[in-house]
């Protein structure tokens, strides 16, 4: 593929092993060739590198492999353990390689596991979610303001700025990808 079409998430094989990016950002500097400026992170070490391509520079992207899996549990010494759907093996994603996408995932949630080359490498989670409001403070008299936000701690631990009329029990859109509030989904 081109280094133009390099996204957010993609998975690059570069020197022999698999890089994720985590930031692309495509620029034109005046009279220079225009190139993509790309943040890697190594999916088996976690290291963070960045690379520089041409735009019309090739680049190999990874062939992965993409399975409907069931989240069990979290296993303290390995991290979260998943069961796929077709044949019910189990296996653990170490919590470098999914960074913060766990925060998104409920306990027996269903996820889209990765896989290159028979080996489980990331997670792939669809745009927005829906959590349930475990704990926020009630909205203080007064408050009107539309912009006012409070924290929200959701099902999953994970803490998001919500608007002042949620409240708990509520449930909430959140964005996967900005990890912020989108909008209260009606039961």
């Amino acid at each position: 593929m081109l280094a133009n079409d390099i996204r957010k998430g993609s998975i690059l094989l570069l020197k022999g092993e698999l890089w994720q990016a985590v930031e692309v950002e495509h620029r034109t500097p005046g009279n220079w060739r225009a190139f993509v400026q790309v943040k890697l992170r190594n999916l088996k070490t976690g290291v963070h590198t960045n690379e520089r391509f041409q735009s019309t520079e090739n680049v190999e992207k990874a062939w992965l492999d993409r399975r409907q899996a069931e989240y069990l549990y979290d296993d303290p010494n390995t991290g979260p353990v998943f069961m796929d759907k077709e044949n019910f093996e189990q296996y653990c994603l170490p919590r470098e390689i999914l960074g913060d996408a766990m925060s998104f995932v409920k306990p027996n949630g269903e996820v889209e596991v990765t896989f290159h080359e028979g080996t489980p490498i990331g997670l792939e989670l669809p745009a927005n979610v829906d959590l349930e409001v475990k704990h926020t403070e009630p909205a203080a008299k007064g408050n009107t303001v539309s912009n006012v936000l409070k924290p929200a701690t959701l099902e999953t631990g994970y803490v998001v700025k919500v608007p002042a009329h949620i409240n708990e029990g509520d449930v909430v859109r959140v964005s996967t990808v900005t990890g912020e509030f989108q909008e209260r989904v009606n039961r």
